[in-house]
């Protein structure tokens, strides 16, 4: 028993810079632990990230999966591991995802933060702040990819959190993360984890390695109803940390409950905020083609009073770094003013972040399409999808109505409400369905509403 005990220690004990954690995904409960909150380099586990917020523009129609993404010269020059694209060219949101989850490659993460983000800088800045929305209190981003950065620090447990979020958040992305090999300019490029296919259950996610950091690898391990995260940090060799990944894997999984559970993320106290309305648009790259005005509805992120006139609320929605100026937004404009005439305008966007609001007791409900209760309306409780926050209580139910109309299937019988809270001084109200059965009904409502172009989150109250 002794000899055990040693052995399962070994890694951290003759390790200075392993870390490890194992989470039941169902329940949240850890299952193995050594030094996982301590701080370590991520390196190629970054681009779980940058995945993340490539999904999320996708799902915010910002950006689709064959729009097309300049390379620059910094993005060329990025040293291996990378796919060998050419300053000038372009390459799509696809190709680069995948080339991400498989060659784990450096020039398409560049290139695809300075796409999103309008550059690799600000890309960084939403890295961080939505890890912060996610709980990782841990995780600071400098760059998109990766390589060394003093500064770029995480620890297990946040890896394992991102790796959650993914999972619980794209369902319908996360087949990325198990894509065996990409094809691009004649080459065929393999995918690093060497879990995939040879270790029952294992469905992703990602490798990483720096000199500094040590061989890194997240794993997802979904075998019998039974789901884990586990992540093993600091291995001294790639044959090393993937031992010590099979060997947790064999020893936690079975530990882990079958069934049932909820969205993680949602209970870790993390504010549920898209970052939607942070997006840039680069430069060279493609306008979003809204289908009408209300798609201004990506005001799912919180802040001050709403821009008042249509170019300024491009210029919120749409925020460009150092005030560049950005090819396109006149042209955006242009197509909500003709558009003014046979659509409403709907509520301005609101933009920043949500952090450290606090909820006030003010919650309307809507008993019927055109009569608003009053205010001292029950709160549903469980489950809630969020689309919205706005300054005007009877717009964030309008915009709800709106969306119930549109969405239909799950949506059509849920609860449209709206609970106000204080963010710096102003009154906002977050627009919000209710009245789901659990955590599957919620999501199936949210998925309904992405599917009609709404952005949205589901969690627990």
């Amino acid at each position: 028993m002794i000899v055990l005990i040693v052995a399962a220690a070994s890694p951290a004990a003759a390790n200075p810079k392993y870390a490890g954690i194992v989470i039941d995904a169902r329940t949240g409960k850890t299952l193995y632990a050594a030094n996982a909150d301590a701080p370590r380099y991520p390196a190629s586990l970054t681009k779980m990230m940058t995945m993340y917020l490539a999904f999320e523009a996708i799902d915010a129609g910002r950006v689709t999966k064959e729009s097309r993404i300049p390379v620059s010269r910094k993005a060329a020059a990025e040293p291996p591991s990378k796919i060998g694209i050419r300053s000038g060219t372009t390459i799509t949101v696809e190709q680069a995802m995948r080339a991400l989850v498989t060659r784990s490659a450096n020039d398409a993460a560049t290139a695809l933060g300075e796409f999103l983000g309008g550059s690799e800088s600000r890309f960084a800045e939403l890295m961080t702040q939505k890890a912060r929305q996610l709980g990782m209190s841990k995780t600071t981003f400098r760059n998109a990819h990766g390589l060394p950065n003093s500064q770029q620090v995480t620890t297990a447990r946040d890896m394992a959190r991102l790796g959650i979020a993914l999972r619980e958040h794209f369902p319908h992305h996360y087949h990325y993360f198990s894509t065996r090999s990409f094809q691009f300019g004649g080459a065929t490029f393999g995918n690093h984890n060497r879990l995939l296919g040879n270790v029952r259950g294992v469905d992703g996610i990602k490798t990483g390695f720096i000199n500094a950091s040590g061989f890194n690898l997240v794993s997802s391990v979904n075998d019998n109803d039974r789901l884990v995260v586990a992540v093993v940090l600091g291995g001294r060799t790639g044959a090393s940390r993937d031992a010590q990944m099979r060997k947790l894997i064999a020893e936690y999984l079975p530990q882990a409950t079958r069934g049932g559970g909820g969205n993680l993320i949602a209970r870790s106290g993390a504010s549920p905020v898209l970052a939607a309305s942070a997006w840039a648009l680069p430069e060279r790259g493609p306008v979003p083609v809204f289908r009408d005005p209300i798609d201004m509805r990506v005001a799912t992120a919180y802040a001050a009073p709403a821009p008042a006139s249509a170019q300024a609320a491009i210029a919120a929605a749409f925020p460009v770094p150092n005030e560049r100026p950005v090819v396109g937004r006149e042209a955006l404009a242009q197509v909500l003013r003709e558009q003014q005439a046979s659509v409403p305008t709907p509520p301005a966007p609101i933009v920043g972040q949500e952090m450290g609001s606090s909820e006030i007791d003010a919650v309307t409900t809507a008993s019927t399409a055109a009569e608003v209760a009053t205010a001292s309306a029950a709160m549903p409780s469980g489950w809630v999808v969020q689309v919205a926050a706005m300054p005007d209580a009877s717009e964030a139910m309008a915009y709800l109505q709106n969306a119930q109309r549109k969405a239909g299937g799950q949506i059509s019988s849920a609860t449209p409400f709206t609970v106000a809270f204080q963010d710096g001084g102003s009154t906002l109200h977050r627009a919000r369905f209710g009245g789901f059965a659990g955590k599957n009904d919620a999501w199936a409502a949210c998925e309904s509403l992405k599917r009609s172009g709404y952005g949205c989150w589901a969690t627990q109250q």
